[in-house]
């Protein structure tokens, strides 16, 4: 009945009743209808008997849940898989399983299921019972009335479902290689369609929804998990201390557990003491007390006096000693372990290590090494099969320390003298032995157990047992450990009994094994994991022969696991039959720490059955036990486990803070006073203080006792008539926002899914990792090997049902592997944290993965509202700037200054001409082989003629008129700047273009032809190889030769020169046209006046000190921007000599440059980021041997990245770390700042402070406020100022919305003003209206007159404490990135490179990365190198990794092969190409994971 006080009108169901049933062997009648309705029960739910065992609680919970989403129907993308990465299907690829109805699965996570054939069909009779119970009443064991085919076929029909249906929020990927998927959508359907149905299904609302909160300008808040005002609150009393029956002392119990064995040893050494058997499971051996006791003392006896010498003995009393024993040798164990205790000395039994890796073996190692261990004892056989090396030593084992492996056969032992006599003393607070645990961490601590603990708690056992002398005793677990070593070792010789040993191996082959072995020796006591059970199950065929009748007790050492209870009746419902009496069965709990902490006691009256809790999972994740009344899914059935041992004081406490008592309905941890528990970990005394030495308080703060209490690590409560319940493990636990889950519940619940059909031998692990201040659920399971892709994507959205409705709690990301290759435990079970620490580091290599980051993540900050209609007026501007003391933020380059000799020329051709006739051999030009020696070189009178030639060979051959286009199709080199001038002197327009590629014409030819016809060429003019190639076949295949202008080839010049060379009669004419391919994609061409071409020059040659006597090194390409200027026309315009080096000759030799530079003394140098990229990478391990041949960077003192993009500072400082040791100073390398309405803004010029760099708070960036942080704070993103503004620019800083000017702190386009700026786009379309103001925009307010032209790129600016060379303080000019490439997601604006440096952070195989967003989804798309199986290893990590700095969740993760990520010739990523080639699905995509 209700054992809590009611408070005033409440009922009383809505408290925590128990009810007994009746007669739990009772058949049960369930109707049980599919299609959403509830269950409906004839019987309370209140106790459940089930006939499906396994490790499943509620399969009937989850196939009803399931049925209920049957009509959700919704359709999910399946992911797209290569070919490759499909698990194959074919058994032949795997070792079959061993065909023996065991698994090698010992404890741990899963309990094994079946794969004999015939252990199946029995299987899923039960399944289609427990779910089909339509009218039929299951008599308790007629397994065989169904077949298999029957069953399996009306299990079909449950999981049938025509649609796959999911709730919102789930991310499922199966292969596409099917013809059609289950969705219906062809296969070939294009990407673009799986993304649309993403959206939609992220369109559902999503649960829960977020609250409002406010937000200040800066800061993203996390949402704070709010309690939820409905969840059940405790209301019990606080509760009070239970004590255990008093631990009655009988007159005949040794004084200490030597003693009782040297008692037995003297007086009936005859009595058998140990059974051990072989794997066929005849008895291979009996050891009797006698030999015990012999045995023994001669161990004792070589540990003290054998090892070392007289005066040095090895070990003395006291000191630790490893047992290292094989699980199939109980006697060798037993002989050892009591040596010790003989000797004195301390045994730390732990597992054999093997060869493999075996996974936490290095955790022991470390636990022996803090205990001191410098011998391990080991049988015969153990050490011959120990990894030996070449010369026969065993070898030292990982993080293990030296050890002496000393073999504890009687035959190597010498014999004790007559008379040397081991001391046998009373047990005292000596240790007696450590028995080691393994932490949620994988770290492994060592408990340690005193003389007196070990002889209460033998005496507490014989007394809550009943055990007396002579009893028979089958024990089937861990002899080393726990349970198995409490009863079959030391409870056992205390009170004189037989033990029966199965080994694990036995249990492998005939699962059976235990209970024949408890028939045949008419056993009393049998000690089981509910595994055992379930095996027997299993394998168990109607044998005549069982008759169980002579069991009294039947000790389930795992019964405070949740799937214990169904396991118990299942077995109950098959033997009681044979002779098994209910009462029989007595669950126990029991922990490293506390020793036993509850055991059931079997008693004769079988009228007094078992307790019983059907309680709310809801209730439990708050830690609040609700008894369910309403026959809800989501309920944890629970069984007592006993009452509190003898001579024990057991209480319930909070599981964090201080050690509060809990209420009487509230779930706590337990902690147990009594001499029977652990003492401490060794070594560890604050861990121990924290566990061993507890004092319990009540709620006004007074400890309820003067003695320490022992934390048990197990978390319950204790029922009506001081029954114990466990309801999960401390190192189980998961607290997902303020809720609690256990991972227990949730491997039960999962592996109640189809579980015979999917996952291999119920192998589950289920751990919670932490993504942005929450913990996280993952399981990882394994498949079985012959699982379709079609089985597993169906299983796994079923278990995130599943999960989903019983527990109320979403999974972040389900993994499956293939079978067998999850790190086990010694015994065969999961490994939990080696599987963890897999995962986190992306090398669990799963084949199939399945995020669903949508429905966990809902803490994510709000996203940002933009106030509309809140633009900031002219006049709040300016006092905000004054009143906060900010500036408006703008800022100019020095004057142009003086004219110069040259400068009085308004034409470069005029320039050129003027140099040919002062300085006629003057060398302007040099361009480089790839082995770094002169091809050819120019003068300024060989230019002028060349371009003579060709001027007359355009007005002759081309017949063109002034102001034609002329396209130039040339590598880079000295033809391309002789025809350009060659068009300056005839008067037409000249458009430089990249050559197509021979070896890509397909690709690159299209878009020479673009080039060509939407500048409106009027002729091509190129040499004669490309010539060549434009009239080949393979470019008649890619683009249609036919209609290309005439092609000049002019390798072939006329001899003559031109009547008279052209004079453009304005100087606003235009010049040549800057054709280049942006970022986003779009091709455009501007318009290059002559004013502006001269202007440029000028300025360079100002910042840069150009003149006659100078050499300058440029390394970039000459199509577009300042790579152009640099290459064709700054030479002409300040007479110095340029050494040119085509970027593509360091592909042949990557130190082509850095020799160029060394070799010629340059001061100045341009490259590109391409070649700076391949500088480091490709010469990071050969500067040594550049040093040796002479490479000395010293005279450098400006080297200038050209680019259009925020600087790339990682790579700038790590080029610069590299060749510091070849002479190359810091401060010389530096980025310039250039962009379609500008080719050059900034460039380090060569006086003026250094670059500075500062760091911005990246979240204030998103609202784009620019917040500087110190170096290293969190979110902080470093920026390096773009170079220093040119002479004659002037910057300022505007909104772009709005086009008002901005303060210094604000983040904004940036606008120009110069003399340089293009004159606008040239283009077929007519469509300049478009995009006019990018040329010719004005202010809002402020400075209305001038006009700006608009970059397009978002950056700020801010004055520096630093002083230029006219004594002004210094503007920096910050690039953060392009306003067209910029994403807003969320309301708030993501710059694709911050978001790509975070993934490319995330694991070590990610070569690049690119991301772009597409609709309101955000994709990732990352090169992968390395093998293709690693490819699902990146999914959860990228997701992560996002998620944590960004506040973004990832839509879709794409995995491709090295190369896809298209980069343009400056080496920018084009995400647009990348976007549209993957909505085209062209990427031929390894892996491709839609994020629900």
């Amino acid at each position: 009945g209700a054992y809590l006080p009611h408070p005033p009108g409440k009922s009383p169901n809505s408290h925590l009743t128990f009810k007994r049933s009746q007669n739990s062997s009772h058949p049960r009648h369930c109707k049980h209808q599919l299609g959403g309705q509830r269950l409906v029960n004839t019987d309370s739910l209140h106790f459940i008997s089930r006939f499906f065992s396994s490790s499943d609680v509620h399969t009937e919970a989850v196939q009803a849940a399931l049925a209920k989403h049957k009509e959700r129907k919704m359709a999910v993308p399946m992911p797209s898989k290569r070919r490759s990465l499909v698990v194959q299907t074919s058994m032949d690829a795997y070792t079959p399983p061993d065909t023996s109805s065991g698994s090698e699965e010992e404890g741990g996570q899963g309990e094994g299921t079946p794969t004999s054939s015939q252990g199946s069909i029995s299987m899923e009779h039960w399944i289609t019972r427990a779910i089909h119970q339509g009218s039929t009443t299951s008599s308790s064991s007629s397994s065989t009335q169904s077949g298999g085919s029957g069953a399996a076929g009306r299990l079909a029909d449950v999981l049938a479902q025509t649609n796959i249906c999911f709730f919102p929020g789930l991310c499922l990927f199966v292969c596409i290689n099917t013809c059609v998927s289950s969705l219906g959508v062809p296969v070939s359907s294009r990407v673009s369609a799986k993304i649309q149905q993403l959206v939609n299904t992220l369109k559902q609302p999503r649960r829960p929804p977020l609250r409002e909160f406010f937000v200040d300008d800066f800061e993203e808040l996390l949402e704070v998990q709010q309690p939820d005002p409905n969840q059940p609150r405790p209301e019990g009393s606080q509760m009070v201390a239970i004590r255990g029956e008093p631990l009655g002392v009988v007159t005949n119990w040794p004084p200490s557990l030597e003693a009782a064995l040297q008692r037995w040893g003297t007086i009936s050494p005859k009595a058998p003491c140990l059974t051990t058997m072989d794997t066929n499971g005849k008895p291979l051996y009996v050891l009797t007390y006698g030999k015990l006791w012999s045995r023994s003392i001669k161990v004792a006896y070589n540990i003290l006096h054998k090892l070392g010498t007289k005066q040095e003995p090895m070990v003395r009393p006291g000191d630790r000693v490893a047992l290292v024993f094989p699980n199939n040798d109980p006697a060798a164990f037993m002989v050892a372990f009591y040596g010790c205790l003989l000797a004195e000395v301390v045994p730390v039994p732990i597992e054999v290590p093997l060869t493999r890796k075996d996974a936490g073996s290095q955790q022991i190692g470390f636990l022996l090494g803090s205990c001191g261990v410098t011998v391990a004892l080991t049988s015969d056989a153990c050490h011959k099969g120990l990894p030996k090396g070449p010369t026969g030593e065993i070898p030292q084992f990982k993080g293990w320390p030296k050890l002496l492996w000393f073999v504890t056969e009687s035959k190597h032992l010498s014999k004790p003298p007559r008379d040397w006599f081991p001391h046998i003393k009373d047990a005292n607070n000596d240790t007696a032995y450590i028995e080691y645990k393994t932490c949620k961490d994988g770290s492994v601590l060592g408990v340690t157990v005193t003389r007196i603990a070990l002889l209460t708690h033998c005496q507490a056992l014989t007394q809550s047992c009943g055990y007396t002398e002579a009893e028979i005793i089958v024990n089937v677990l861990d002899f080393k450990k726990d349970v198995g070593l409490w009863h079959g070792i030391l409870t056992s010789v205390m009170n004189m009994m037989h033990v029966i040993s199965i080994p694990y191996s036995l249990m492998k082959v005939n699962p059976l094994s235990w209970i024949q072995k408890v028939c045949q020796y008419k056993a009393k006591v049998a000690c089981v994991k509910s595994r055992d059970m379930h095996w027997a199950l299993v394998a168990h065929r109607d044998q005549r022969d069982v008759n169980l009748s002579s069991l009294r007790m039947l000790v389930v050492a795992d019964g405070s696991n949740p799937w214990s209870i169904s396991s118990c009746d299942a077995f109950l419902n098959v033997f009681q039959s044979k002779g098994l009496r209910p009462e029989v069965i007595c669950p126990c709990a029991s922990s490293a720490e506390a020793l036993t902490v509850a055991i059931r006691r079997p008693t004769d009256d079988s009228n007094q059955p078992p307790g019983r809790g059907v309680l709310s999972m809801q209730g439990l994740s708050y830690g609040v036990i609700r008894v369910d009344s309403e026959e809800r899914l989501s309920v944890l059935t629970v069984q007592d486990v006993g009452t509190v041992m003898p001579g024990a004081l057991m209480c319930v406490v909070k599981p964090e803070g201080v050690p509060q008592l809990c209420r009487t309905d509230e779930i706590g941890e337990l902690c147990v006073c009594s001499i029977a528990t652990g003492m401490s970990y060794y070594g560890l005394s604050g861990m121990t203080k924290n566990t061993f030495e507890v004092f319990p308080m009540t709620s006004s703060g007074a400890p309820i006792s003067e003695y320490p209490f022992t934390r048990t690590g197990l978390l319950g409560f204790i029922g009506p008539g001081g029954l114990v319940f466990v309801s999960g493990k401390m190192d189980g636990l998961m607290v997902v926002s303020g809720r609690r889950h256990n991972a227990d519940d949730i491997v039960a619940t999962a592996l109640a899914v189809e579980p015979m059909k999917f996952v291999y031998r119920g192998r589950i692990a289920v751990f919670s990792v932490t993504v942005l201040h929450d913990e996280r659920i993952v399981v990882v399971a394994e498949q079985r090997p012959d699982s379709t892709e079609e089985d597993s994507f169906q299983w796994m959205s079923r278990v995130l049902q599943a999960i989903d409705s019983i527990h109320n709690v979403g999974v972040f990301c389900l993994a499956l592997v293939p079978a067998n290759t999850l790190p086990k435990t010694p015994l065969g079970g999961i490994h939990l944290s080696e599987t963890k620490q897999l995962f986190l580091e992306g090398s669990l290599h799963p084949c199939n993965v399945l995020m669903c980051p949508h429905t966990c993540v809902t803490n994510l900050p709000k996203p940002r509202q933009k106030q509309p209609g809140l633009s900031i007026g002219p006049a709040s501007v300016m006092v905000g700037n004054l009143v906060s003391g900010k500036r408006i933020a703008q800022a100019s380059g020095r004057d142009l200054g003086q004219i110069e000799d040259n400068d009085q020329f308004l034409f470069l051709s005029e320039v050129l001409q003027w140099r040919a006739q002062t300085t006629p051999d003057h060398v302007l030009f040099t361009l480089l082989s790839s082995r770094g020696t002169v091809l050819s070189s120019l003068t300024c009178l060989q230019l002028h003629k060349r371009a003579e030639k060709i001027a007359a060979m355009l007005m002759e051959r081309g017949h063109l008129q002034d102001g034609d286009h002329v396209a130039l199709v040339y590598p880079p080199g000295i033809d391309l700047i002789a025809a350009f001038y060659g068009c300056l002197y005839a008067g037409c327009v000249p458009i430089t273009v990249r050559p197509p590629h021979p070896q890509n014409i397909a690709t690159t030819l299209p878009t020479v032809k673009m080039i060509v016809e939407v500048s409106r060429s009027a002729c091509v003019m190129t040499s004669q190889v490309i010539c060549k190639l434009l009239k080949s076949k393979e470019a008649s295949a890619a683009v249609d030769v036919r209609s290309w202008p005439p092609v000049l080839d002019t390798d072939d010049l006329p001899k003559k020169k031109p009547p008279q060379l052209y004079k453009p009669s304005n100087p606003d004419t235009l010049a040549y046209l800057d054709f280049s391919v942006s970022t986003t994609g779009m091709l455009a061409g501007v318009k290059m006046s002559h004013t502006a071409t001269s202007a440029f020059c000028r300025s360079i040659k100002l910042q840069c000190e150009l003149y006659p006597s100078r050499e300058v090194a440029i390394c970039l390409d000459p199509y577009c921007g300042l790579g152009f200027v640099l290459w064709c026309l700054c030479s002409v315009y300040s007479g110095h000599q340029s050494i040119l080096i085509p970027p593509s000759e360091l592909e042949v030799n990557p130190a082509l440059w850095l020799l160029a530079v060394s070799q010629f003394r340059v001061r100045d140098t341009f490259c590109s980021y391409s070649v700076m990229e391949l500088c480091t990478k490709g010469l990071g391990l050969q500067t040594e041997s550049l040093k040796s041949r002479g490479l000395d960077l010293s005279r450098v003192r400006t080297c200038v990245v050209v680019a259009e993009e925020r600087p790339r500072i990682a790579l700038t400082q790590s080029f610069s770390k590299l060749f510091k040791d070849l002479g190359l100073h810091p401060r010389a390398v530096s980025t310039s700042f250039g962009c379609r309405v500008n080719l050059a803004i900034c460039l380090q010029g060569t006086s003026g402070p250094d670059p500075t760099t500062v760091f911005v708070d990246m979240r204030a960036l998103r609202h784009d406020r620019v917040r500087l942080v110190e170096r290293g704070s969190p979110h902080s993103l470093p920026l390096m100022e773009s170079g220093k503004i040119l002479p004659g620019v002037r910057i300022i800083i505007a909104n772009p919305e709005t086009k008002g000017p901005l303060g210094d702190s604000h983040l904004g386009e940036i606008w120009v003003h110069c003399g340089h700026n293009g004159s606008g786009y040239f283009t077929v379309y007519g469509d300049e209206a478009l995009q006019s103001d990018h040329f010719n925009s004005h202010l809002s307010f402020g400075d209305t007159q001038t006009v700006w032209a608009r970059t397009g790129y978002l950056g700020f600016l801010r004055r520096t404490e630093l002083t230029d060379a006219s004594g002004e303080r210094h503007d920096a000019l910050y690039v953060v990135g392009a306003l067209d490439e910029a994403m807003e997601l969320r309301g708030m604006r993501y710059h694709p490179i911050d978001i790509e440096t975070s993934v490319i952070r995330t694991h070590k195989s990610i070569m690049e990365c690119a991301v772009f967003p597409w609709t309101n989804l955000l994709v990732v798309v990352v090169e992968l190198e390395g093998s293709e199986q690693e490819a699902l290893d990146l999914v959860p990590l990228v997701t992560n990794a996002v998620l944590e700095e960004h506040y973004l969740i990832v839509g879709v993760v794409v995995v491709v092969d090295i190369g896809v990520i298209p980069i343009n010739s400056r080496g920018e990523k084009q995400r647009m190409h990348l976007r549209d080639g993957f909505l085209a699905d062209q990427l031929d995509p390894i892996y491709v994971a839609y994020n629900m």
